[in-house]
């Protein structure tokens, strides 16, 4: 039992050697011996070199967002899931979607290795079991219908490939988002977004520049479908969900920005629409009533820029 765990242990150390997440920055060697703002500024170098990269992988994250449209025009989902800070990332965009697009909570869906309580403590040996994260997509129902997305920085996580290959096998399509190559990731997906952001500042730390690369990707995977779908108007949040104070505001602002009118006018537009910004918006600038801007809104999809063209036509 001792030898087997051994083995399994310097399987293990030869398997990381092999992950460019896992290697030695050279431009970070002396950090332990930098004061504060000498810290901050070596992080805030290795940042910098994120964005760029993600830059690199945008035609195939473009081939991703239409694959999501295409979901949730038959009814499917998006679905993410991960283990760690890869599975934290992924509820937190899924999270911020009802609010900020007006989307039903099932729409959009984020699952974490060892559940709800993962969120907030490690769960120890969840990214390893295989079996627990098909388990977890039969628990959500995943159809063929839906978009799954499987996180994971270093591109080798058990519990992420097992999701990957259980959604390819009923016919879902499958999404792989990782900062580290790794083949069998690879064919576990559909569209493989690898965001080779190198080693890290602190060795192994991936919910550094690795974790930022995979925030980046879900924002873009996300608000790009929703755009898709009809949710903004200009580069407005349209579609906003005025569920507390500030976001009545920000549903009055919006309303101004889109028409130009006062927020008087705003005000009242939004009490007639029961705060819907979409049919405010569509009711000032065209001059029709509540029913009558559903049904201009329902005839095109959505789409509020195409509904004040054809309203105004």
């Amino acid at each position: 039992m001792k030898t087997s765990l051994m083995n399994k242990q310097f399987q293990l150390v030869d398997e990381l050697d092999k992950i460019s997440t896992e290697d030695q920055n050279t431009e970070t060697l002396d950090i332990d011996l930098l004061d504060a703002q000498g810290v901050l500024e070596k992080i805030n170098s290795e940042d910098q070199k994120v964005a760029g990269v993600v830059k690199g992988i945008i035609p195939e994250i473009a081939q991703a967002v239409d694959k999501i449209v295409a979901a949730f025009a038959k009814g499917g989902r998006l679905i993410y899931i991960g283990a760690g800070t890869s599975g934290r990332l992924g509820i937190l965009d899924a999270v911020e979607c009802p609010p900020t697009f007006s989307v039903g909570d099932k729409q959009v869906i984020g699952i974490i290795a060892g559940g709800d309580k993962a969120i907030y403590k490690a769960v120890e040996g969840a990214e390893d079991n295989e079996l627990f994260a098909i388990d977890d997509l039969k628990n959500t129902e995943l159809s063929a219908n839906d978009v799954l997305v499987g996180i994971a920085a270093s591109g080798r996580t058990p519990y992420v490939i097992s999701a990957m290959k259980y959604g390819k096998s009923i016919g879902a399509t499958v999404i792989g988002i990782s900062c580290s190559y790794n083949e069998t990731f690879k064919q576990a997906n559909d569209i493989n977004l690898c965001a080779v952001v190198g080693a890290e500042v602190l060795t192994g730390s991936t919910r550094m520049k690795s974790g930022t690369a995979q925030k980046l990707i879900l924002n873009m995977l996300s608000t790009a479908s929703m755009i898709r779908i009809g949710k903004s108007y200009k580069n407005l949040m349209i579609d906003v969900s005025a569920s507390n104070e500030k976001l009545h505001a920000r549903a009055v602002r919006i309303v101004m920005q889109a028409t130009d009118c006062n927020y008087d006018c705003a005000k009242q537009a939004l009490e007639h629409a029961k705060n819907n910004a979409k049919h405010a918006t569509l009711m000032i600038l065209t001059g029709l009533n509540i029913e009558q801007a559903r049904v201009c809104l329902v005839k095109n999809k959505g789409f509020l820029r195409q509904a004040v063209q054809q309203a105004e036509n």
